[in-house]
């Protein structure tokens, strides 16, 4: 029976352990906290997908969430001809841009750095999966000291389960018409961008204009 009990308590303790490490883990704020922002600039993703349109795709989902969450956003637009019309016609150059240029000139307390890895619908045989997949960092400008990183990938499928493999197939085809002529990403975007940055212990903090502002939630 001692033996049986050791065992018992053994495997316990593995499925325990195994079951920690599955958890996800509370972000580390300290250095966000130290130097929390109020206002953010959030430049143009760099693309590493295969959709010429996921940049500027991407971008057009990003104020709401940010601002939701209690931050004073720059007009992205703006600030994309901004930096355009001051010799930085790519994202790629906008990102290698000096930080304490930015906060200086437009006074921001942080920058928003994204980059696009997925962004576009799959035509798959019974299947067609629109699938949007960004990881993002957040810069102070002034220490250059990184905030707050996260990464997140949304999928939508065409095939819900129903109407057996010739209902999928015609469904699969009917997403990938309406894909083609569509930003079908573009909606994927946006719920990809709430579950990034206002999912809590792994999104951004509550900023000062959020009513939840310092709060111990």
């Amino acid at each position: 029976m001692k033996l049986r009990t050791f065992v018992q308590a053994s495997a316990a303790a593995v499925i325990a352990l195994i079951l920690t490490g599955c958890a996800a883990q509370p972000y580390d704020y300290t250095n966000y906290r130290q130097h929390p922002p109020r206002s953010i600039v959030v430049l143009p993703p760099l693309n590493e997908s295969t959709a010429v349109e996921a940049t500027y795709g991407y971008l057009s989902t990003v104020t709401r969430p940010i601002a939701e969450q209690g931050y004073y956003v720059f007009p992205v637009a703006v600030v994309d001809q901004f930096l355009k019309e001051n010799g930085l016609p790519s994202a790629g150059e906008m990102h290698q841009a000096s930080l304490k240029k930015i906060g200086e000139v437009l006074g921001a307390d942080a920058v928003l750095f994204v980059t696009v890895e997925e962004y576009g619908t799959k035509f798959q045989i019974l299947n067609s999966a629109t699938i949007v997949q960004a990881r993002a960092k957040l810069v102070d400008t002034r220490t250059g000291i990184l905030l707050w990183e996260g990464k997140r990938r949304m999928q939508q499928n065409s095939n819900s389960g129903g109407g057996g493999a010739l209902g999928a197939l015609i469904a699969a085809i009917v997403t990938q018409a309406i894909a083609s002529s569509t930003d079908a990403a573009h909606n994927v975007s946006r719920t990809a961008n709430v579950m990034l940055f206002s999912t809590k212990d792994s999104g951004l903090l509550y900023g000062p204009y959020h009513p939840k502002y310092d709060s111990p939630e």
